[in-house]
């Protein structure tokens, strides 16, 4: 039976006691197993606040296992990263003397009967118990210093300078040395206290490694990831060199490699990278470790098979033999006007076009058939390989080892050119999608432009999956472009979006999946991509650059959550500062006609019978004076909310302007009788296509505002003439004037014309005035008079007078 992890976090224990922690799960299950490994199920418990205890034994420590293979000669096929290890909270050895276990496993205490004898002959040998026993030891022992050396400097760990930590690098090759490196720079970076970082160098030999080759260097920087270190490539035409610079620009302290494999002839050609570091190293430590006999390797060789193969060009060649012939050609028109020395200088030429055209093979066999064109067409006697003078020889030799160079030379620019410019378009790309991301303001279009650019350079399909309203990750919405992968599986994008780390393809959780899901920040977003070529996302620096893209495009998409935010709580915030003004100035414009409506009506209810007909009839005129004076007011703020809701349906129609302005003075009889109103509209006054209630009410606001800022005897004029945009009418007085400061401000909800006093209302009329305007496409606009008084203009749209 093995471990239901679900059954686990549906009943929540405090405590759960796991055994195995190295266990691996099955592939089959039911219910199917969500990780690889037991470890990786404790994470997960532990995410959900289950204490867990569990058992492990010290050959299943990743960074030991190739000790312990070379103690007992067996490779142990279950291992968990040493970070499981160093991140328990406590540890407790179980320490039993070598005879005791034995005398437990004959017992059948540990085994079956018939598994215990077939385990103590391959491996429970009291050699290797006692050497496992010692591994133990020291682990925990190790786990000991490093908890006490915490506890006794956490409070002032970063003013001792002696505790400054080394750095260490791990040089790595294609080579059967670097899994072995890899794990010797673990336990000597635990051992130091250390930072360590496992580099590997492209050079241009190693640029045409095999399928098995590129495979290798995969598997070798994850186990590297899986330890706890920072993985990096480089390229360079030197490996040495570019370990050299690396180093001195990290700061390294000490540098790991392994023995020199150049032996006998070759080091007369090229020293090793290790003899090369340590001749030229400068501030720190290169230390070499010595090849071990690993009789179980893990990782396959770098050499290719029929699988990993790739078909052989022969177009490159042969365009590098036209190059040739072309070359020979050139040398024939050349021959009776040049010495045969120049005509060298055609072929060395023709190689080196043919190594920058073609490649490195290509180049080569350019070299060979120039050298032997040349021989064969020039040389005396002609037209033969025979030659007459031995000195020809030597020139033999020196034009096809100078071809040679000059080909390897150009054919290996050639390729760190082609792996450079692919890098430098992958950074121009990641620039772009920041950039146009940066420009987006709303989430789907950034979601596009994060999947076009995803699947552009990665050569994959990619989408992005959003928590929908009901917090479910669910599909965009709207019509998928180019390159959206449309077979994602929502359970695995659930998974990650709840609990914010990849799972998919070359992840810890479900690895046979064929798509890698990556979390996208704080959005509970998720990047699903199904590469066309799984090595796009496990080699470890291109996981990096999707890993910084993700990134790119949760920030993209927090920043537009957060913008949203922020203009929801703008718009609440304005809408609650409206409210608070408008029940302040209602509230202030209502209590003075509420209290004259009160004083007056308990007039009439206390004394009306003592009152004659005069004062009975003045009270209740002030009641049917104040009374109308709030519904206009009230009137006003709704009639504000309906035109700026933009739903006001507008029933256009021709009118004249001045049948209109006749209305609106009818209404005002009352309110302008201390004020004479003077028209002035021209006697071609165009008609004016409007809704003619509306313009009423426009009229009404211009002319009561009037009426109310200046003084009794005041002259009104209402002037209207024709204009290219329509009609242009103004309302003007000769009061005292418009207050100082900007006059376009007077347009503004609740701004009023003097300090707040006797005259009623809340600064809405000139606002109902632009919004007025504005819904028939006029401007309207308030000015100063040169001889003083108001002045507001405003356009209406009009059409000819009707014949």
């Amino acid at each position: 039976n093995e471990f239901d992890l679900d059954a686990a976090l549906r009943r929540r224990p405090a405590v759960l006691l796991v055994d195995e922690l190295a266990h691996s799960n099955p592939v089959e299950g039911d219910p199917q197993p969500r990780h690889a490994k037991r470890w990786q199920d404790i994470e997960e418990l532990l995410a959900a606040g289950i204490s867990v205890w569990t058992t492990v034994n010290v050959q299943h420590l990743e960074s030991l296992n190739d000790l312990v293979a070379q103690i007992t000669g067996i490779r142990q096929r279950e291992t968990f990263p040493d970070r499981i290890f160093d991140e328990a909270d406590e540890i407790e050895l179980i320490d039993l003397p070598p005879d005791d276990l034995l005398a437990r496993l004959h017992a059948g205490k540990i085994y079956l009967p018939e598994l215990a004898g077939t385990a103590v002959e391959r491996f429970f040998r009291r050699p290797n118990l006692l050497a496992l026993r010692e591994l133990a030891l020291r682990r925990v022992a190790d786990r000991v210093d490093v908890s006490a050396r915490a506890a006794t400097t956490s409070a002032d760990r970063v003013s001792r300078p002696w505790l400054a930590r080394d750095r260490l690098l791990v040089a790595i090759g294609p080579d059967g040395q670097a899994e072995q490196l890899v794990r010797a720079g673990k336990r000597m970076a635990d051992a130091l206290d250390a930072e360590w970082a496992v580099v590997f160098v492209e050079t241009p030999q190693l640029l045409r490694l095999s399928t098995r080759g590129r495979d290798r260097r995969i598997s070798l920087l994850r186990l590297a990831e899986s330890l706890g270190a920072e993985t990096v490539t480089l390229d360079g035409p030197s490996a040495s060199q570019v370990l050299l610079e690396y180093a001195r620009t990290r700061k390294a302290t000490r540098v790991l490699v392994g023995a020199a494999k150049q032996r006998g002839w070759r080091l007369l050609l090229r020293q090793s990278t290790t003899t090369e570091l340590i001749r030229n190293a400068e501030g720190f430590d290169v230390i070499v470790i010595a090849a071990a006999t690993d009789p179980q390797p893990r990782l396959t060789d770098t050499k290719g098979d029929a699988d990993g193969a790739t078909p052989v060009p022969w177009n490159r060649y042969a365009g590098s033999v036209a190059i040739s012939l072309f070359c020979t050609v050139v040398a024939f028109l050349m021959y009776d006007h040049v010495e045969l020395s120049n005509l060298v200088m055609v072929y060395v030429l023709g190689a080196a076009i043919a190594a920058v055209r073609y490649g490195r093979g290509p180049g080569v066999l350019a070299s060979v058939v120039n050298v032997a064109a040349f021989d064969f067409f020039f040389v005396p006697p002609r037209f033969t390989f025979a030659v007459s003078d031995a000195e020809y020889l030597l020139t033999f030799a020196v034009m096809l080892i100078v071809t040679l160079v000059i080909g390897t030379l150009m054919a290996s620019v050639r390729q760190q050119t082609r792996v450079a410019g692919a890098r430098e378009r992958r950074t121009a790309l990641l620039y772009a999608m920041s950039r146009e991301l940066a420009a987006a303001s709303d989430v789907p279009t950034m979601a596009r432009l994060g999947v076009k650019h995803v699947a552009e350079v990665f050569e994959c399909d990619a989408v992005v999956l959003l928590p929908a309203d009901g917090g479910k990750i669910a599909y965009p919405s709207g019509q998928p472009i180019a390159g959206s992968f449309k077979g994602a599986d929502l359970a695995i994008a659930q998974w990650v979006a709840d609990h914010g780390i990849r799972a998919g393809l070359g992840s810890d959780t479900l690895p046979a999946a064929p798509a890698l899901y990556l979390p996208l920040g704080r959005t509970r977003g998720v990047l699903a991509v199904l590469p066309a070529n799984r090595r796009r996302v496990l080699l470890p620096e291109q996981r990096h650059l999707l890993e910084t893209f993700a990134g790119q495009i949760g920030l993209g998409l927090e920043r537009a959550g957060l913008a949203a935010a922020a203009e929801t709580a703008r718009v609440t915030a304005e809408t609650e500062s409206l409210r608070n003004t408008l029940l302040a100035s209602i509230s202030h414009d209502l209590r003075t006609p509420l209290a004259v409506i009160a004083g007056a009506a308990s007039t009439l209810a206390e004394r009306g019978s003592h009152l004659d007909e005069l004062e009975r009839t003045a009270l209740a005129r002030s009641i049917e004076a104040k009374a109308r004076d709030m519904t206009d007011l009230i009137g006003n703020v709704l009639e504000l909310t309906r035109l700026e809701s933009g739903h006001v349906a507008l029933r256009l129609d021709w009118q004249g302007v001045d049948d209109l302005v006749n209305e609106a003075l009818q209404r005002l009889g009352e309110r302008l009788r201390d004020h004479p109103v003077e028209v002035r509209l021209a006697p071609d006054l165009l008609s004016v296509f409007v809704d003619g209630a509306l313009i009423v009410q426009l009229f009404a606001n211009l002319l009561d505002n009037a009426a109310k800022y200046t003084p009794a005897g005041t002259k009104v004029t209402i002037e209207g003439a024709n204009d290219d945009n329509g009609v242009r009418i103004a309302v003007a007085d000769t009061g005292p004037g418009l207050p100082p400061g900007d006059v376009s401000r007077l347009f503004d909800k609740f701004q009023r014309g003097t300090e707040e006093g006797s005259i009623a209302g809340v600064g809405l009329g000139l606002s109902i005035c632009r919004a007025i305007v504005e819904a028939h496409g006029g401007v309207i606009e308030a000015r100063r008079p040169p001889r003083g008084g108001a002045r507001f203009e405003f356009t209406l749209p009009a059409a000819p007078p009707a014949s």
